[in-house]
């Protein structure tokens, strides 16, 4: 098998307050988009192998890949092994998403070649909070550490990534977030309708302030792409990976050439939101 492990931008990101575990209680919407990581599965007699293209990672159980197969075989009673490979087309520690989705694709590709009646959410959630959602996709109000998900109906839209290969790692972004930089709940019927009707969302990422502390290159790309006329600018997630909104892909295409050729360092994409995967 071999399918896409998408990537998802966070159509605003809200931190409530910091819960009792020490981690932080956050408010976001997902979307995953039409463009990520490639992932090729097929079973073997025993064993998890694992190859690893287009970035220096780790090819062993510290993988959260490898720790993906190695929870679902173990859940279903390792009926067979797996060779997995994954492409890395994605920045790391982005805000992309990357490697949650690639574990998701892992688990996805493996309930389809060793079928069994598995709890795969809870799996999911075991391997990191990002996970759950890449099990479907599309978009979702994502809650707690963003692990309690609520799928609403998807929204296509099209935006321009630019990431200027500057690695953030999430933990560094929280442990830099100040007490009075938490905000309230989106409004995420709110968001929804704007990007339904063309308009600015209203939007915000609580961790665009500590991450522009820790890396101001990061806060000028930001108003960079508002100067040449994207709208709803936003960094995703942790960072260091900021989009744009554009009308249509037409549009975003426009925008992604003219931005690729003034940081040809950077890594630009267009892309767009998508439905569910499954």
């Amino acid at each position: 098998m071999e399918l896409l492990a998408p990537a998802k931008v966070n159509l605003g990101l809200s931190v409530l307050g910091r819960l009792e575990d020490g981690y932080h209680e956050l408010h976001t919407l997902f979307a995953a988009l039409d463009l990520g990581d490639r992932i090729a599965v097929e079973p073997r007699p025993s064993g998890i192998a694992l190859e690893v293209t287009g970035a220096e990672l780790s090819a062993g159980p510290d993988n959260l890949v490898y720790k993906a197969a190695q929870a679902y075989l173990e859940a279903a009673g390792w009926p067979g092994g797996v060779w997995v490979r994954l492409e890395k087309r994605l920045p790391l520690a982005a805000g992309l998403g990357g490697g949650s989705s690639d574990a998701a694709a892992v688990l996805r590709a493996l309930s389809v070649l060793y079928p069994a009646p598995l709890d795969l959410p809870a799996i999911a959630r075991r391997l990191g909070a990002d996970v759950p959602f890449f099990l479907r996709g599309g978009m979702a109000e994502g809650r707690g550490v963003g692990e309690r998900l609520r799928r609403v109906e998807g929204v296509e839209a099209h935006l321009v990534l630019v990431n200027p290969g500057i690695a953030v790692p999430a933990a560094s972004a929280y442990k830099a977030l100040r007490p009075e930089e938490w905000g309230p709940e989106l409004d995420v019927a709110g968001v929804l309708e704007a990007l339904r009707s063309g308009q600015t969302p209203p939007y915000w990422n609580s961790l665009e302030a500590p991450v522009f502390r820790l890396e101001p290159q990061v806060a000028e790309l930001k108003l960079y792409l508002q100067a040449v006329g994207l709208r709803g600018v936003l960094m995703s997630g942790s960072g260091s990976s900021v989009f744009g909104l554009a009308h249509d892909a037409q549009e975003a295409r426009f925008y992604a050439r003219q931005l690729q050729a003034r940081f040809p360092q950077f890594w630009v994409r267009a892309a767009r939101t998508v439905p569910a995967q499954l």
